[in-house]
Formats: structure tokens, C-alpha cells, sequence
């Protein structure tokens, strides 16, 4: 296996994994309330924000990854 594909497949599964987590997230702070704990409203509004971008990023990384080396 080269070197090049070992480290695309390395990109790709880091962004994956980043993304799951954003989705995970996210499915927590919206659709179990009961998993937030004692978040003012504004650490709510900012863990949204926060896993919104991350999942964002990950998804334009394996967008980027898929357009750019066919991975």
C-alpha cells in the first residue's frame, strides 16, 4: 500500500470520525434534554454552535477529499 493512499485514507476516516461525533452530539442537545445537565442557555446556544461547525468542517473535508482525490 503507498504512502499517498494510507494517508488519504487516514484524512478521510479523521473527518468521518469528526463527523459522527458533531451528528452525536447534536442528536444529544436536541432530542435529549435530559443529557445537557445544567447548561445555562448560553452554553446551549454555544455547544450548538460549536458541534454545528465541526460537523460543517468534517463534512466539507470529505466533500474536499472526495472532489479532489477520489477518496
Amino acid at each position: 500500500m503507498s504512502f499517498r493512499k494510507i494517508a488519504l485514507d487516514s484524512l478521510k476516516l479523521n473527518a468521518a470520525k469528526d463527523k459522527a461525533e458533531a451528528q452525536a452530539s447534536l442528536e444529544i442537545l436536541l432530542n435529549h434534554p435530559a443529557g445537557i445537565g445544567d447548561h445555562s442557555t448560553d452554553d446551549l446556544h454555544k455547544n450548538l454552535n460549536e458541534a454545528l461547525s465541526r460537523l460543517a468542517d468534517a463534512e466539507d473535508r470529505l466533500e474536499t477529499l472526495k472532489r479532489n482525490f477520489g477518496v
